[in-house]
């Protein structure tokens, strides 16, 4: 047969479909989601989420020292107070559990780059991620608490900060008080386009972060929506977003893509916690080969545009790099 074009000319060997390769990505890119909690030489294991613990900031080092010999060398840290109430003080406490991991991991693991989930729903005692009014979440007076939060986390030790409330306004909010006390190189990546979605549920278990009531529909995104996704997207950038992300990551390809498309920042997308216990859950059960699914699922959120990948997979992607597997 006489055929001019044979893509599979470029799929012979393993060198050869390295070498045409479309998608790069390297460790670098890689941040990993790491939970601390109050109290000492503690390290629990989240039922939900087999090999990922809830750490004492006494027990923090040998965690960070893992990621960094993997060649991970970006964290986001998200704290679980002993209390909570109603205004979730244990947000923007100087002393708050997580202001107090900030330094210790500064202190600690200098070289590693820290990045702060700006959000409430872990510390108020009702779980929403902003200040009620009634059974609502108040958007306006939520503002001053998340920009609270933001400044403090960043005065603690963190390089950056991620809101993930999904108020309005909350960009433009954190990037006036970071200016206002000096920080105006500090960037802030915003959780632009996060869905209400039930891929969060071993997330919730991890942080005791549940609502008590209702659900965050009113603030989080409808996962049937592009068009918005689009315009949350833009108005984040117009704040002074330097960074967007999409989540979850893995059901939303398609506006990965559109928001890469649509926008000149650096973009991220979060493979959440649902993604991770899925894909445990069938490896364990012997349905599937985890490793290869994890790397598909990196590779995905990648092709379609992702710059940076936020995952509890990071440690055991980075090996997959390292050993030619994925990037």
């Amino acid at each position: 047969m006489e055929l001019i074009s044979r893509p599979r000319r470029l799929r012979g060997n393993s060198t050869l479909r390295k070498m045409v390769r479309e998608t790069r990505m390297d460790k670098s890119t890689l941040v990993y989601p790491m939970f601390v909690m109050e109290g000492t030489g503690k390290k629990e294991e989240i039922p939900s989420m087999p090999g990922q613990y809830r750490y004492t900031i006494d027990r923090m080092e040998e965690k960070l020292s893992e990621l960094l010999r993997a060649g991970v060398q970006s964290v986001m840290l998200f704290g679980i107070p002993g209390q909570k109430d109603e205004v979730g003080s244990g947000a923007y406490a100087q002393d708050g559990i997580v202001q107090k991991a900030f330094r210790k991991a500064k202190e600690i693991c200098p070289e590693l780059y820290l990045i702060g989930d700006v959000c409430m729903c872990e510390y108020t005692s009702h779980g929403h991620c902003g200040i009620l009014c009634g059974q609502e979440v108040d958007n306006d007076q939520t503002l001053e608490y998340l920009a609270k939060t933001a400044l403090s986390q960043v005065q603690a030790g963190a390089d950056m900060v991620a809101p993930s409330d999904m108020m309005d306004g909350r960009v433009a909010a954190i990037r006036r008080v970071l200016d206002k006390n000096g920080y105006v190189n500090t960037p802030i990546m915003s959780y632009a386009v996060k869905f209400a979605s039930s891929f969060y549920g071993p997330f919730r278990d991890a942080a005791g972060s549940a609502p008590a009531f209702g659900d965050r529909k009113s603030y989080q995104m409808d996962y049937h929506n592009r068009r918005e996704a689009i315009k949350e997207a833009l108005l984040d950038v117009a704040e002074g977003a330097d960074i967007l992300m999409v989540k979850p990551a893995m059901a939303y390809g398609d506006l990965i893509r559109e928001v890469k498309d649509r926008t000149d920042v650096p973009l991220a997308a979060y493979s959440v916690s649902g993604e991770y216990a899925m894909v445990k859950a069938a490896a364990d059960a012997g349905f599937i080969d985890g490793v290869s699914i994890m790397c598909e699922m990196a590779a995905s959120a990648y092709r379609a545009g992702a710059d940076i990948y936020i995952t509890y997979f990071a440690q055991e992607l980075a090996k997959c790099m390292e050993e030619g597997r994925i990037g």
